[in-house]
């Protein structure tokens, strides 16, 4: 019997959200678990018409890191390939816009997952640390690289080189989270986001997050090159047309995509 430790459901065409899915281990990573979360990650970014990507985890916790009992006990698990880890990559980078829904506890491996996501949110019973160091581990997952843009180089190290426990209080308020729901209300509040962000001009959204990633590569001169174009190039679409009678007739545009 093949054990799924990741699933995915489709909201439409234009949503998914990826579940990390191991509650009974606060969805502790194992080498399967990597491996299902980096071919999910692959088919989702694949797609065309896919708009956002929420991220989230079963049960109470997003990810706390590795499932180090798991490890430390030798268990039988997947052989991890090396490429697994660019799932952290493919996360950042993929067309759709990914959003964390940090419901529970997020540490190590888990809070770089987050920090990949285009966007936060906390669930306010949600805690982060980094772990790395208390576990004797440089760690992974490209946190040094994404937090440090996030919050700063000098707040990232302090999060690693002095890794504490803080709450979604302190997240909101240092910037890792834009928002923080009770935790009652949080399954609707990113149902809303993401319905919002899937409800939006395809052509637009898309082309904003590739410029997002394309002014993380070049110097500002060639990202104007690349955004300038690419502005043009979506103002002539249907779409942007549809936008602006929309707004005149006051009235929800409806976009094709186009």
């Amino acid at each position: 019997m093949t054990t799924t430790d990741v699933t995915v459901e489709r909201h439409g065409t234009t949503a998914a959200t990826v579940r990390l899915d191991r509650p009974a281990n606060r969805n502790g990573i194992t080498n399967r678990m990597m491996v299902q979360l980096h071919d999910a990650l692959v088919d989702l970014a694949a797609d065309p018409h896919l708009l956002v990507v929420v991220l989230t985890g079963a049960g109470r916790d997003f990810c706390v890191g590795a499932d180090l009992k798991h490890y430390s006990a030798g268990e039988i698990d997947d052989p991890l390939p090396l490429s697994a880890f660019d799932l952290t990559r493919i996360l950042h980078e993929m067309p759709a816009v990914t959003v964390a829904a940090i419901n529970g506890a997020a540490a190590g491996a888990g809070l770089g997952w987050a920090a990949a996501c285009d966007l936060r949110f906390a669930a306010r019973s949600a805690v982060f640390t980094t772990a790395f160091l208390k576990v004797a581990a440089a760690g992974d997952m490209g946190g040094p690289w994404t937090l440090s843009r996030l919050l700063g180089a000098a707040k990232a190290r302090e999060l690693y080189f002095l890794p504490e426990r803080f709450d979604a209080a302190e997240a909101h308020r240092i910037g890792l989270v834009s928002a923080v729901f009770d935790d009652a209300a949080f399954g609707d509040e990113i149902a809303a986001i993401r319905d919002r962000l899937s409800a939006s001009a395809p052509l637009a959204l898309r082309g904003m997050k590739a410029n997002f990633l394309a002014s993380e590569r070049t110097t500002f001169a060639d990202y104007l090159d690349i955004e300038s174009e690419r502005h043009m190039r979506i103002m002539r679409s249907e779409d942007t047309r549809e936008a602006f009678l929309a707004f005149v007739e006051k009235r929800e545009a409806r976009f094709t995509g186009r």
